[in-house]
């Protein structure tokens, strides 16, 4: 595929209440997996003028991305996400506005042969904006739209807008009720969405039953866990299964391929703490068995 991979969204630490921090969001995760797993990134995000901006470039930096598409915000603070407990069970206060909300068109846009975004910073119409002159600049190849609904930072309208104007989808099927209105273990739930939005290929996830792939081709494919899956932190699978897909729709896997290779690498990190891995030989055991 010509063009690189681009990544747009939020990057943003996690604040827990015993004083932890942790990196991320789920495009920054998406960007850093590629990044390890030998795959080109042009990450387009904002972050503060703050000390948990540079942390974020200086991470960035070491791990051998590009920080060109990274803009700086003097008004706006990086993103946080607050974690607090309530009678036992976390809740999130996604912390708004947030430098990435505030996302500007650059004057010059990198290449993009696919161009990966989520839904959360599609909450400011500045950002909005953004995206949309890329998508109308740039125009990739492939347009990857990860669904990720975080109340009350989404709305049915503009999340089946973006959907609309994709050419990939990735939801869980918690998602794909809520947006769609339909029941999704509904036989031919999948194939039904697919069709209505003109999509060229949808994957649903579900959890510990695995996932689901089909496309405008007809082609079908799901795949489970292994029983013996060690599960220590479910946080960040979704983005590791997602960063597998856009690795093999650029490198042309087959479909199936695409789909365990992307149930393996998930079912990796869930054995680990956190969303991401700070180790390169860790994704270099992967790329070795894909070879």
């Amino acid at each position: 595929m010509s063009g690189s991979i681009c990544v747009f969204g939020e990057v943003l630490f996690d604040h827990f209440p015993d004083g932890s921090r942790v990196l991320g969001g789920a495009p920054f995760n998406v960007a850093w997996n590629l990044q390890a797993l030998g795959e080109p990134v042009s990450f387009i995000s904002r972050v503060g003028d703050d000390p948990e901006g540079a942390e974020v470039r200086k991470a960035m930096q070491a791990w051998g991305m590009d920080t060109s598409g990274l803009q700086i915000d003097r008004e706006h603070p990086t993103g946080q996400v607050r974690v607090t407990l309530q009678d036992g069970e976390p809740c999130y206060d996604i912390v708004a506005p947030s430098a990435y909300d505030r996302i500007q068109q650059a004057a010059q846009s990198p290449p993009c042969g696919l161009l990966y975004h989520g839904t959360l910073a599609l909450r400011d119409p500045v950002s909005r904006a953004a995206l949309d002159s890329l998508l109308q600049n740039r125009r990739p190849r492939i347009v990857f739209v990860d669904v990720n609904l975080r109340s009350p930072w989404w709305s049915r309208d503009e999340v089946l807008q973006r959907v609309t104007r994709a050419d990939w989808v990735k939801l869980n099927e918690h998602e794909l009720e809520l947006i769609s209105g339909e029941d999704p273990a509904t036989a031919g739930a999948a194939s039904a969405f697919l069709e209505q939005h003109g999509l060229q290929g949808l994957i649903i996830t579900r959890g510990g039953a695995g996932a689901e792939l089909v496309t405008a081709e007809g082609e079908q494919g799901a795949i489970a866990p292994s029983t013996s899956t060690d599960v220590v932190d479910t946080v960040g699978a979704g983005d590791a299964f997602a960063s597998v897909i856009l690795l093999g729709l650029a490198r042309g896997w087959p479909r199936q391929e695409i789909l365990e290779r992307a149930q393996a690498f998930a079912s990796a990190i869930v054995g680990q703490r956190g969303a991401t891995v700070s180790d390169p030989d860790y994704y270099r055991a992967f790329l070795d068995s894909w070879h």
